[in-house]
């Protein structure tokens, strides 16, 4: 038995018409499973899901009425929902003193209603089946952070606690909650990072493996959360950071 087999699951990628999202939408059909993409951007998605023979519909996760419409369409499409796994985020980095109430709410309903949205239509779909796996995103910043990062690290801190609160709702009903929390990934979420050189090699410089990740290295730690490799873990947080929360400081001592 190949416990990262996929064949037979139902799958929906929420953000999977790029970045991170593209990158596991693609290797979750790749391990045989029967893909849908959720997405803002209708047309990237479409385009997505018909190379990798899966379908695709426009959500926006801030409208949780949309949210529940469409894992309840895609359960009563599919007959089930196996995987539901959520990308999308957004940052606003500015100064605490300067942010403004329409940025906060901008970064709060994408990154801590929205999933919570999906945590919540995928959970009761779910629970009602008796069976199933949800991954959301959390970052490094739930734990670390850094000037200019406020609204998103506190959106990122309370996707651990959603996680686990889901875990241990979820659990008795046999569906698993899991987040992975990258570092500092390729994406389209960073371009104004990689546009400045002294930023870019700054970020690169933190990770014990001295590089930034690219988008298709999120594919195994998020699926493996999703399989039955990992049916006994839930309610946890996989770090896939490059040992950034690891080391702390960049000084090596002489003699190391």
């Amino acid at each position: 038995m190949d416990i990262f087999d996929f064949t037979g699951k139902v799958a929906v990628v929420i953000g999977g018409a790029s970045g991170i999202g593209e990158a596991v939408a693609r290797g979750a059909a790749a391990r045989g499973a029967s893909v849908v993409i959720l997405d803002t951007n209708e047309a990237a998605a479409h385009s997505i899901a018909a190379s990798i023979g899966g379908s695709a519909a426009r959500l926006d996760i801030r409208d949780a009425d949309a949210v529940a419409g469409a894992m309840n369409a895609v359960t009563l499409a599919r007959g089930s929902l196996d995987i539901v796994i959520s990308t999308p985020s957004i940052n606003v980095r500015k100064p605490i003193v300067t942010y403004t109430q329409e940025e906060f709410d901008r970064v709060v309903e994408v990154n801590l209603k929205g999933n919570f949205n999906v945590l919540q239509a995928a959970g009761r779909a779910m629970t009602s089946q008796r069976r199933g796996s949800i991954v959301l995103f959390s970052s490094i910043r739930s734990q670390v952070v850094e000037p200019g990062q406020s609204v998103y690290a506190m959106t990122k801190a309370g996707i651990v606690q959603l996680v686990r609160t889901a875990a241990s709702e979820f659990g008795a009903a046999g569906v698993r909650v899991n987040a992975v929390a990258p570092g500092v990934v390729e994406t389209p979420l960073t371009t104004q990072i990689k546009e400045n050189a002294g930023w870019y090699e700054a970020y690169a410089s933190k990770s014990v493996l001295k590089r930034w990740a690219t988008a298709d290295e999120m594919v195994g730690p998020t699926l493996f959360l999703a399989s039955d490799a990992a049916s006994y873990v839930t309610g946890t947080v996989l770090f896939a950071d490059g040992g950034w929360t690891a080391a702390d400081g960049r000084f090596t001592p002489p003699g190391m």
